[in-house]
């Protein structure tokens, strides 16, 4: 069987202790495993349980044999690799990279290609489906108090049709309605109730367990090809013997598809919900927020969380300019401006910057907010539109946009 773009299949590792580690039959795994091995890539990115299992930590892996420990899912795992790529090692500019990444790290990788932070051809995107993550603190609350089970025996944490179930060793399950519990303020995080990428076909492989139906339901995993080299790792990996594929079954696939657009439906009435209200320009967004950045202590969190936000020498310190003066909180208005300028046309709605917020100001949602309004004007999907679509605010024309500096932004 060989592979090309757009293709889909039912994989599965040919390594007993692979398949019995891994997910689904541990595809991912043996691609990555591959990969060291053969030289193809130097180093493998990916997540590992730290301290239990609601503590993901990224990982960089040099020797094959350690592939298997970030086997698995860390549902509690809030991480964006694409910073750890593009700061720790510095965008793969040295060495060749593959790492497996969520929707949203694969559009903010995406986004930092485009950037020239990080080089497209030294990296592998291994994509894995994701429904969302979950705050681990919250997480281990909701645990206690809601499904009145013990935090620290739970193996298994799943969404499978429309509920959040959690598991012990032994087999005993609890489960309740993801809707019920997102009304009440717990199981996602508020960014993931609001993406519409589930999928990740900008990555150069697209696996996961949805749609895989039949004898190997539950054994093997659904991958979709991207791009022209996830078709050349795949039809090398099985040449090589080491996954064994099959025919995806076509209601399968018809289950893929419907259970995305499913989720992307509820994120899209989400989405309308999140930014109700926010009528008129990106600048009125703020004028909406100017309460809760009110609450800004100028940690600087947002700023060292975000994967965008990449500038050595960055205006926003004390000797920046004179709009943000140091020393003083609340921030000034001109801080979250300038933060807006430099990176909410690129936003990928990651909530990292919302996750560190010691002052709990939604800033995932205000920038998802501008995002939109910048989205609906150029016509740019961050993340996923391709080279051809010119970057918004890359070319300019006056429209009258002096009308600005006449009525100014009152706070």
């Amino acid at each position: 069987m060989t592979f090309k773009v757009n293709d889909m299949a039912y994989a599965y590792s040919a390594n007993d202790a692979i398949k019995e580690k891994g997910e689904y039959g541990g595809a991912v795994t043996t691609i990555m495993k591959y990969l060291l091995e053969e030289g193809i890539v130097d180093a493998v990115v990916a997540v590992e349980e730290g301290w239990d299992l609601y503590d993901a930590q990224p990982i960089l892996i040099t020797d094959p044999e350690d592939v298997i420990k970030s086997a698995g899912s860390l549902h509690c795992g809030t991480l964006n690799l694409a910073k750890f790529l593009s700061k720790y090692l510095d965008g793969a500019r040295d060495m060749k990279v593959a790492i497996t990444c969520k929707p949203c790290d694969a559009m903010t990788i995406r986004e930092l290609m485009r950037k020239g932070k990080i080089i497209e051809d030294n990296v592998i995107m291994i994509g894995v489906n994701c429904g969302g993550t979950m705050p681990p603190v919250d997480t281990i609350k909701m645990i206690k108090e809601v499904y009145e089970m013990d935090p620290t025996k739970i193996v298994k944490e799943e969404i499978e049709k429309g509920k959040l179930v959690m598991g012990y060793a032994d087999g005993t399950e609890k489960a309740f309605k993801i809707d019920d519990l997102e009304k009440e303020g717990k199981g996602r995080r508020e960014n993931c109730q609001r993406c519409t990428m589930n999928i990740p076909t900008n990555a150069d492989l697209a696996l996961g367990n949805w749609g895989v139906i039949g004898e190997l339901s539950g054994k093997a995993t659904f991958v979709e090809v991207c791009s022209e080299k996830g078709a050349d790792i795949l039809n090398k990996v099985t040449d090589a013997g080491l996954i064994e594929v099959a025919e995806p079954i076509p209601k399968g696939v018809e289950i893929r598809e419907k259970i995305d657009n499913v989720m992307v439906k509820n994120a899209s009435k989400q989405r309308e919900k999140d930014f109700a209200g926010t009528t008129g320009d990106i600048l009125d967004v703020l004028k909406m927020y100017k309460g809760q950045l009110s609450k800004c202590m100028k940690c600087y969190g947002c700023r060292e969380a975000c994967p965008l936000c990449f500038c050595e020498d960055c205006c926003l310190e004390a000797d920046g300019p004179e709009w943000v003066p140091g020393g003083y909180t609340p921030a000034a208005p001109f801080f979250h401006l300038t933060r807006m300028v430099h990176m909410a046309d690129a936003c990928t709605n990651c909530g990292q910057c919302s996750e560190v917020c010691p002052c709990e100001i939604p800033v995932s949602k205000i920038w998802a907010t501008v995002n939109q309004k910048i989205r609906d004007e150029f016509d740019y999907y961050s993340g996923i539109d391709n080279t051809d679509t010119p970057l918004p605010f890359t070319e300019f024309e006056d429209t009258g946009t002096r009308d600005y500096l006449k009525r100014g932004l009152k706070y």
